[in-house]
């Protein structure tokens, strides 16, 4: 079976963890057999556009082409516009952008289906291409077309919902994403839940420097890009409320975003610096270092269609926090297999910290008990078996 995967998340010299849970999904593919070929658009930046900031610039300097875990991945550019502007025409521009790249992969590799990532603008170039070629869709909805996109205004609405009734089949990676669908769109069929998984070979036993540092201090870590809805804030006010009672508490912050700036700062009027550490980005291997060495792993964020580093968390073993009502509750049940803490609430928050803190037996036996649920049932060995499914399915109905 022939894939061609359309991604604008994919790793890149831009950012090399992000949508990295695409790639890992892409080498378990290749693992079972798939032959597959990716292509992940890049924002077009010419002169003097790249010079407008820092991010354009990066985005100049991506590669057209290169070989990523044995992946091969072409960068084709497409017409984007900063702060998302127009963003419901992205699609077709996405389309003009990368059909001469598709035409070319095409002459040697005679796909079977194309799946793609998200919605708008991945899916509705996915539309364009499998009419051209009359193949079959998939798309896969990760939580940025329903938690952003449809709220913007009624063009992307109807371009998502193009996309979707277009598609001859839409996985959503949690139940959540899957009411999102039928409540604010009225899409029910062809919607199948296949959720995203971790790699258990990237479980890390404890290193031996962090190691050292948990002797000392007890450890909060999230790991997240530094926006708004991800609760970091409500993290940092809980631990002011709570610092005096564990005076070794530490909280490391792994991640960037718009919101750093103020966070920094809130940090400095909650008279935290002591206790707080920003890390910035790092690669997935270090990350998955700190998570083997945290106490607790708490991010709750208030708008999560999935949230794959409490996955990742909860197969190293640790209790997580997150909010209730968001993607994570198909994996996370309360008391359980960690902690759901009402959204936007301080008070939920520091009663859940303040309990696994306090009781560390219980918080392991925790832990342990999400290793053992993820590590059976949330790896991308069974997300890729399940995905697979789908295309013979999307193949056999033609």
């Amino acid at each position: 079976m022939k894939v061609l995967i359309i991604s604008d998340m994919y790793p890149s010299t831009f950012n090399e963890v992000g949508g990295i849970f695409v790639h890992q999904q892409v080498q378990e593919l290749q693992e079972q057999g798939c032959e597959v070929k990716v292509v992940s658009p890049v924002p077009w930046s010419p002169f003097p556009v790249k010079y407008l900031s820092k991010k354009w610039k990066r985005y100049s300097d991506i590669p057209d082409k290169m070989i990523w875990d044995g992946i091969d991945i072409l960068y084709p550019r497409y017409l984007s516009f900063p702060r998302a502007l127009f963003f419901a025409f992205s699609g077709q521009r996405m389309y003009r952008g990368i059909k001469n790249c598709v035409a070319k992969i095409y002459q040697e590799f005679r796909f079977d289906l194309i799946h793609a990532h998200v919605a708008l603008p991945d899916g509705y170039a996915g539309v364009l291409l499998a009419t051209k070629y009359h193949k079959p869709l998939v798309v896969t909805i990760h939580g940025r077309d329903f938690q952003h996109t449809v709220h913007r205004n009624a063009a992307c609405r109807r371009a998502v919902s193009y996309v979707l009734n277009s598609a001859s089949e839409t996985i959503c990676v949690s139940r959540k994403l899957q009411q999102l669908s039928i409540k604010s769109l009225g899409i029910r069929d062809k919607l199948i839940v296949v959720p995203n998984g971790i790699e258990p070979q990237d479980v890390l036993s404890r290193p031996a420097e962090f190691a050292k540092q948990q002797e000392k201090c007890l450890t909060l870590l999230s790991v997240s890009n530094l926006f708004q809805t991800k609760g970091v804030d409500l993290n940092l006010y809980a631990l002011q409320r709570i610092c005096k009672k564990y005076s070794e508490l530490r909280y490391v912050l792994i991640g960037g975003g718009s919101e750093e700036k103020e966070l920094r700062k809130l940090v400095k009027e909650l008279g935290l610096e002591r206790q707080v550490e920003f890390l910035g980005r790092q690669p997935h291997n270090r990350v998955m270092a700190y998570m083997a060495a945290c106490d607790v792993f708490t991010l709750p964020s208030w708008n999560e269609g999935f949230g794959i580093v409490y996955l990742e968390a909860m197969a190293n073993g640790k209790p997580v926090i997150g909010c209730q009502g968001e993607g994570i509750e198909d994996f996370v049940e309360n008391g359980k297999t960690g902690m759901l803490v009402r959204p936007k609430d301080v008070d939920s928050l520091v009663e859940a910290l303040d309990f696994l803190l306090s009781h560390p037996e219980e918080a392991k036996v925790m832990g342990e008990r999400a290793r053992k649920l993820v590590l059976k049932n949330y790896t991308w060995e069974k997300n890729a078996k399940k995905t697979i499914e789908v295309y013979k399915d999307v193949l056999n109905a033609r």
